[in-house]
């Protein structure tokens, strides 16, 4: 079993948590490396199996570090992104899967039976650069950041970003688009952002986990993105909050539907989710009306089977699942702000609660 340290790991570089990830499969947070049977049946009681966002996993390291200190149950999760996170699901590997992307009706229509969101955290997908002597200082608008990954704009020099960032001395650099080549979460996210903002991406590109990308090379997961960028002079990317903060990443100031150049952090996110949640918590938090929101963030949800009775599971193990994740959004919660996720807010607690107390076993509730 190896529970990860997240500052340390983190800290140590993107290129550790990447070397990790093609060696485990996913990098786990809490590997027994059982077979992914385990979580269709009884054996293994004392583990969980779950799998998805690469944008929930510096969070997930922590959370299930210390649930396991407090209770004994380890929990195995594969950091594989969003796509295959829900493909597991679907197929019943996993006991959850993990998604920053809520699932559309093709991929319902796979499944055996209803499928529930929980949502667990709240973050902010940023634009990172590699630029030598820019940290702080750069601005971008919701235009020129899609003709940026249009392949529109391709000098940093370029006249449109230095027309926003007055005094800033920016290189006669090529800029080298990063992108992810997965599935991924984090990737609706920025497309779904884009697709609002830029009728030009949504004719031409549209928004979705996986699209076909117009400019850049691809890379696998947070992990792999960061990775590029960091590796790369002129390198510009998406990659979640924390990946950024933990490995002293630049990123840059979007500005808002207001007209407001907002930096990522926990008051901006938060601001940015402080909207009615509906019933099944399925909502996009992006180009919020919030005139102090950042306009790139999200929800991350876990996602479970409505009724848990499948494939000879255990109404134990369907239990531990339940407590499981109803600790996330009460007590966990506290583990978010360090991490630089935001607390997710009272109505979207209020949403999971009433979520999670929908799911049965053998047509029984299993939270009371």
């Amino acid at each position: 079993m190896i529970f990860l340290n997240l500052k340390s790991t983190l800290a140590a570089g993107v290129l550790i948590a990447m070397v990790s990830l093609s060696s485990c499969n996913g990098g786990n947070t809490a590997a027994d490396n059982k077979s992914d049977s385990a979580a269709t049946g009884n054996s293994n009681a004392n583990t969980l199996i779950g799998a998805g966002s690469t944008f929930d996993y510096p969070l997930f390291s922590k959370l299930f570090s210390e649930y396991n200190k407090a209770n004994g149950l380890r929990i195995n999760y594969q950091s594989i992104g969003s796509g295959g996170g829900i493909l597991q699901f679907t197929n019943k590997t996993v006991d959850f899967g993990a998604s920053d992307a809520p699932m559309n009706g093709k991929q319902d229509s796979l499944l055996a039976a209803p499928a529930l969101h929980i949502p667990v955290t709240t973050g902010a997908v940023v634009i990172s650069y590699n630029l030598a002597g820019v940290k702080d200082t750069l601005k971008l608008t919701p235009s020129v950041l899609a003709d940026i990954f249009l392949g529109k704009i391709t000098k940093w020099d370029d006249v449109k970003i230095a027309a926003i960032n007055k005094g800033v001395k920016l290189p006669s650099a090529t800029i080298i688009v990063a992108h992810r080549s997965d599935g991924s979460g984090t990737t609706n996210i920025f497309t779904t952002y884009l697709a609002k903002v830029s009728e030009e991406w949504s004719t031409k590109v549209g928004k979705g986990s996986a699209v076909n990308w117009p400019a850049g090379l691809g890379q696998k997961g947070n992990e792999g993105v960061a990775g590029s960028i960091k590796q790369t002079p002129g390198a510009i990317g998406y990659v979640e909050l924390a990946y950024a903060i933990q490995n002293n990443m630049a990123f840059a100031k979007m500005q808002n539907k207001a007209g407001n150049f907002i930096t990522p952090s926990i008051a901006s996110v938060t601001a940015a989710a402080n909207i009615t949640i509906p019933a099944d918590s399925k909502i996009s938090l992006t180009n919020t009306d919030a005139a102090d929101g950042y306009p790139i963030s999200g929800f991350s949800w876990i996602l479970i089977y409505k009724e848990q009775k499948y494939n000879d599971r255990s109404s134990d193990r369907a239990s531990r699942l339940l407590k499981l994740l109803s600790w996330m959004i009460h007590d966990g919660q506290q583990y978010s702000s360090p991490l630089n996720y935001a607390p997710l807010s009272p109505a979207a607690v209020s949403t999971g609660d009433a979520i999670l107390k929908s799911a049965t076993y053998d047509g029984k509730a299993i939270l009371q």
